[in-house]
């Protein structure tokens, strides 16, 4: 009887003993590969913005589907154009004597594909749609692009995101409400990862400047 409750105490310290290891660093297990995935995740939306926003120069309007991104990338082009200042000379006939004119010439100095100026030899935009995270290849990003009024002036918009839920798909639930419930200067708010905005005019995303440091 003696030996039989000495293994059952045991047996409790070495569970309670796991438990508390568990406690300790599961978060701190839970927060290495949070980051690591928003890393990834938040690179692949970088290359969203760089799109995005060379189809709005190109066309005046962000791309409201992935399939239209991609095709501008593949075949888009960007015109070269040199600005420089000059002047002449206008007879003015209220004054009756030549007035100096000064005005910008604009110079077109070519062309050059949006896929090389953006990506060079690179075909990774052809996967920005797809979530970058093992296990959820198959999961894609949200897309939307809209016209908003700002200040009386119509402005086109956008915003991509993906839940949380889905980046920390196999991570214990717990720690994943926990992550869509902060609200922290130096966390990714919300539960989303967020990039861009349909109420404001912005093309940046919600999470902090240190993931900014990481690639471009």
């Amino acid at each position: 009887m003696k030996i039989a409750i000495q293994a059952v105490l045991w047996i409790l310290i070495v569970f309670f003993s796991y438990k508390i290891y568990d406690s300790i660093n599961g978060p701190i297990n839970f927060n290495k590969t949070k980051n690591e995935r928003y890393a990834q995740v938040i690179d692949r939306l970088k290359d969203i913005r760089k799109a995005q926003i060379a189809h709005k120069d190109v066309k005046g309007v962000f791309a409201n589907n992935f399939d239209s991104l991609i095709s501008f990338v593949d075949t888009g082009i960007f015109t070269l154009i040199q600005k420089r200042d000059s002047s002449y000379l206008e007879y003015d006939r209220v004054y009756r004597i030549d007035m100096l004119r000064e005005v910008i010439v604009i110079d077109t100095l070519g062309t050059v594909p949006v896929k090389d100026s953006l990506f060079g030899t690179s075909d990774r935009y052809k996967k920005m749609a797809f979530v970058p995270i093992r296990g959820v290849e198959d999961s894609t990003f949200q897309i939307k692009a809209e016209i908003i009024e700002k200040n009386d002036y119509k402005v086109p918009v956008f915003e991509v995101k993906v839940s949380k839920s889905i980046v920390l798909f196999d991570q214990d639930k717990d720690l994943v409400k926990q992550e869509n419930e902060t609200i922290s200067v130096d966390g990714v708010n919300g539960p989303a990862i967020v990039l861009g905005s349909l109420t404001d005019v912005s093309t940046n995303g919600n999470w902090p400047t240190i993931f900014d440091a990481a690639k471009q």
